[in-house]
C-alpha cells in the first residue's frame, strides 16, 4: 500500500508535468483544469505523507519539531490507554451491568449439568489434587498436620467443651446404651472368669481364714456380682444407673467449672499430644490418607470421583432449575467481579503501561504502524484525490473571477 500511495503521488507529478508543458504550448483551456488538479493532488498527497510519517518518525530523517510523535510519547500513550481501559472496561458499574447481562450462573449451570462436562471438571480437579499431593511428601503432610491441627489443639482448652458435650449426652440419654454394653460385658466376663474373682477374694482375706471359707465367700461374691451386672443390664431404673448418672453429671460440671479438673484435663490432653505414639499414629494416618486420596483421584470409577461428578452435575442442574439459587450465584459473581475491579483495577491496567514502557520507541512505532497498515496509506491516497478535486474547484473559481 505504500507503493500504491507513492505511485499515486508520482502519477500526479507526471500528469502535472505533461499538463504544464501542454499549457505552455497553447493547449486548450481544459488542460489548465488537469494541471490544477494534478498540482493540488501533489500538494495534498505530500501533506498527508508528511502527517502520516510524522506520527512514526522524522520525515526524511530531519528532526522537525512535533514529529516522531509516537516514539517520543509512547509512555503517555500507554498511560492514556490504561486510563481508557480502566474508565470504560474496568469500571465497577460497567462490570456489574455486563455480569448481569451475561447470566453467568445460568450458563455455567447449563454447562455443568451435562455429565460429560461434570466429568471433565472432576478430572481437572483430580489432576490439581494429584499434583499437590505428589509435591508433598509424607513428612510434609505430617508437618502440615502438626503445624495446623496439633498447634491449634495445643492452645485449645479441652475441659469446658468436653463438659458441655457430656451434659448434652446425659440430657439426651445417649450414654445409656454404653452403660448397657459395659454391664453386659462385665456380666459375660464374670461368667467366664469365676476363678479370678474367687482368687481375688481369697487374696484379700486374712491369713488365718481357712481356704474353704475364702472360696465360699469368693463364690458368693462372684454370684452377687453377676446378679448386679444382670440387674443393671436389664433394669433401666436400677439404682446403680442413677449413681453412674450422678457421677457423670458431677464430672461434667467439674470439667466446666472446677479449675483443678480443667487443668487436669488440659494436662492429659497435652500428654496425649506430646506422646511419641500419637505423633507416630499421626504420621501413619497422614501417609494412609495421602495414599487413599491418590488412589481415589487416579481412578475414574472410584467412589470419590463419582460422588464429585454427581455433586458438580447436581449443582449445575440446581443453577438451571432454581431461580433463587441462580440469583444468589449471579449476585456472588457480580460482587466478586466488582470487588476485584474496585480494588485491583490499577494493578490490572498497570500491565498496559508496564508493557509499553518496556517497548523500544522505534519498535512501538513500527507495531502501531503495521497495525494501522493499509488505512494509513489510504489517508495519503485520499489526500491526493481530495486535493485534486479542490484544485479543480479553485481553478474554476479563479477563471470565473477573472
Amino acid at each position: 500500500m505504500k507503493l500504491v500511495a507513492t505511485g499515486v503521488l508520482v502519477a500526479a507529478l507526471v500528469v502535472w508535468l505533461v499538463a504544464w508543458r501542454a499549457e505552455t504550448s497553447g493547449a486548450p483551456t481544459w488542460v489548465g483544469f488537469v494541471r490544477a488538479g494534478a498540482e493540488a493532488a501533489m500538494i495534498g498527497g505530500l501533506a498527508d505523507w508528511f502527517a502520516v510519517t510524522a506520527l512514526f518518525r522524522h520525515p526524511l530523517g530531519i528532526p522537525i519539531p512535533h514529529t516522531a510523535i509516537i516514539p517520543k510519547r509512547k509512555e503517555a500513550l500507554g498511560e492514556n490507554l490504561r486510563e481508557f481501559v480502566s474508565s470504560n472496561f474496568l469500571n465497577e458499574d460497567v462490570v456489574r451491568v455486563r455480569i448481569q447481562r451475561a447470566e453467568v450462573a445460568g450458563r455455567v449451570g447449563s454447562w455443568l449439568a451435562v455429565p460429560a462436562n461434570a466429568e471433565r471438571v472432576t478430572a481437572e480437579l483430580a489432576s490439581a489434587v494429584r499434583g499437590a499431593l505428589q509435591v508433598l511428601s509424607d513428612a510434609d503432610v505430617q508437618e502440615l498436620l502438626e503445624d495446623t491441627v496439633v498447634s491449634r489443639l495445643g492452645t485449645f482448652e479441652v475441659g469446658p467443651p468436653l463438659g458441655r458435650v457430656l451434659d448434652e449426652v446425659l440430657v439426651d440419654g445417649a450414654h445409656r446404651g454404653t452403660v448397657d454394653l459395659l454391664a453386659e460385658h462385665a456380666r459375660l466376663w464374670l461368667v467366664e472368669h469365676p476363678r479370678e474373682v474367687i482368687e481375688a477374694v481369697a487374696a484379700a482375706s486374712p491369713q488365718w481364714s481357712p481356704r474353704m471359707v475364702d472360696e465360699a465367700i469368693g463364690a458368693r461374691v462372684h454370684a452377687e456380682l453377676i446378679r448386679v451386672a444382670s440387674d443393671v443390664s436389664t433394669d433401666p431404673n436400677h439404682p446403680l444407673r442413677g449413681t453412674i448418672d450422678a457421677a457423670l453429671t458431677q464430672f461434667a460440671y467439674r470439667l466446666q467449672h472446677d479449675p483443678e479438673m480443667i487443668a487436669r484435663a488440659q494436662a492429659a490432653k497435652d500428654r496425649l499430644l506430646d506422646h511419641p505414639s500419637t505423633r507416630a499414629a499421626m504420621a501413619d494416618m497422614a501417609a494412609a490418607a495421602r495414599r487413599m486420596v491418590l488412589e481415589a483421584v487416579d481412578d475414574p470409577t472410584s467412589g470419590l470421583r463419582l460422588r464429585v461428578v454427581e455433586a458438580i452435575r447436581s449443582a449445575g442442574q440446581r443453577l438451571v432449575d432454581d431461580p433463587e439459587w441462580r440469583g444468589k450465584a449471579d449476585l456472588w459473581v457480580e460482587n466478586l467481579a466488582a470487588h476485584v475491579v474496585a480494588n485491583y483495577s490499577d494493578e490490572l491496567t498497570r500491565t498496559i503501561t508496564d508493557t509499553v514502557e518496556r517497548w523500544d520507541g522505534e519498535e512501538t512505532s513500527r507495531r502501531i504502524e503495521i497495525a494501522a497498515g493499509r488505512d494509513l496509506q489510504f489517508i495519503r491516497i485520499n489526500g491526493a484525490v481530495v486535493g485534486a478535486l479542490v484544485g479543480v474547484l479553485i481553478h474554476a473559481f479563479s477563471l470565473q473571477m477573472g
